[in-house]
């Protein structure tokens, strides 16, 4: 029997896989496989991590920390900020680093972090330095932590759109695997389009511990045909905020959307073409609407079997609205499970818009107007597992898994309820 060393240093040194961390610390070691992918592609980087402590961000500069000797062997540096907004002025600067040839560097990636309301008072920032661009070899991961229920908030915050307002592309990863897969895609994205990307993550994704494939080299990145403007996307010496406004517009959105569909970055997860019924769900409610399905006895083949196929969206804006219009084909009905504010139900509707053929949307209501998945607070397995009981029996998917599924439920929501376990006599 062979003996393994196992230590606690092993989440951070990159000769070791699979590997147990957190979410946190998942961001440490994100950090060092950019560097090493950079390093074995002949790129000469430096790396910058800064912001503000948040929860569910609260642990960063503590892991980060902890984690010195290996940043700094890796040329990273990691500063936390005086407050949200000073940490995203810095990582502007590093986007700038080699501009007039001066730099140390081929370029210098950088990740920012912080909770929702450090997004809102960033926005000026955000907007500033997503216009200008990003270095070719550097690139702008924003680490978002969001509160929809504010459990440690003063506000219920989504930051979505706060990067929508400032046209920055918005990735939402489902757990401690693809913060490290999609942060990745991040910077790749970010070189390639010359845009600052968000990277949703939520205590959900985030606060948990999983064993995960930590290989630089776990993830391959295809730079899709694009017809760029003259002197491309990235940042420029001398530029105007006009010029900036017409790349954005004509140029940056496109190349996002380019970059999404060339790597495949949504998928088709269950079902096959042909299915009737199709459910959509990013991030956390991707793991919501899993657990639903579970709830109601639904699996892969029955999912099959009932004519149902499920698509799990990554980056939620921009929408690759080409690959979103190719798994909707021949759909009867498609229902998006997502909470906050709609931003993936705008689009979808947006994608069948001129091609419909009887095709509906649901989302936060259906098409008599009830209300589904609403915008207020967080959904829930269980509520969604609800809607979506009710809505197969609604479609002509009744089976008795789907109804003894409904029947636990409401079982068990009736006992939650009942007066006598709220009551407490003498």
């Amino acid at each position: 029997m062979t003996t393994h060393s196992v230590s606690l240093h092993d989440r951070f040194d990159l000769e070791k896989s699979p590997v147990l961390l957190n979410g946190t610390q998942a961001l440490v070691r994100l950090m060092l496989m950019q560097r090493a992918r950079d390093a074995a592609a002949g790129l000469n980087t430096a790396g910058f991590c800064t912001g503000y402590r948040g929860s569910p961000l609260g642990a960063v500069d503590l892991q980060m920390q902890r984690a010195e000797k290996d940043l700094t062997a890796a040329q990273i540096t990691f500063q936390p900020g005086m407050n949200e907004d000073l940490a995203a002025t810095a990582i502007w600067g590093t986007q700038q680093a080699e501009l007039r040839g001066e730099g140390k560097y081929d370029g210098v990636f950088a990740l920012w972090y912080g909770k929702g309301p450090g997004v809102d008072r960033s926005g000026d920032v955000m907007r500033h330095a997503n216009m200008a661009g990003t270095s070719p070899h550097g690139g702008v991961v924003m680490a978002m932590g969001d509160d929809h229920t504010g459990e440690s908030s003063t506000t219920l915050h989504q930051s979505d759109w706060a990067m929508v307002d400032a046209y920055m592309p918005v990735i939402s990863p489902a757990g401690v695997q693809e913060i490290l897969d999609y942060g990745l895609y991040g910077w790749a994205l970010s070189r390639f389009a010359g845009v600052w990307t968000g990277l949703k993550v939520m205590k959900d994704t985030i606060e948990v511990t999983s064993v995960v494939d930590g290989r630089p080299d776990r993830m391959q990145f295809v730079t899709p045909k694009f017809e760029m403007p003259q002197g491309g996307l990235n940042i420029r010496l001398i530029d105007t905020p006009v010029l900036q406004e017409a790349r954005m517009i004509d140029y940056k959105r496109a190349a996002a959307e380019a970059f999404a569909k060339a790597n495949k970055i949504d998928k088709r997860v269950w079902g096959k073409p042909g299915a009737k019924i199709g459910f959509v769900a990013a991030g956390k409610n991707w793991l919501d609407l899993v657990h639903a399905l579970d709830l109601l006895g639904i699996d892969a083949a029955e999912a099959e079997r009932l004519g149902i196929t499920t698509y799990k969206i990554v980056q939620t804006w921009p929408l690759d609205m080409d690959s979103f219009h190719d798994w909707a084909e021949g759909l009867d009905l498609i229902v998006v499970v997502e909470e906050k504010r709609k931003l993936i139900e705008v689009q979808a509707k947006e994608a069948i818009f001129d091609d419909r053929r009887g095709r509906r949307i649901y989302g936060w209501r259906d098409d008599k107007g009830n209300e589904l998945f609403p915008t207020r607070m967080a959904l829930d397995p269980i509520m969604i597992a609800e809607k979506l009981g009710h809505i197969l029996i609604d479609e002509g998917r009744d089976t008795d898994r789907i109804r003894a599924g409904l029947e636990l439920l409401d079982e068990a929501r009736t006992a939650d309820n009942a007066p006598d376990i709220a009551t407490r006599l003498p």
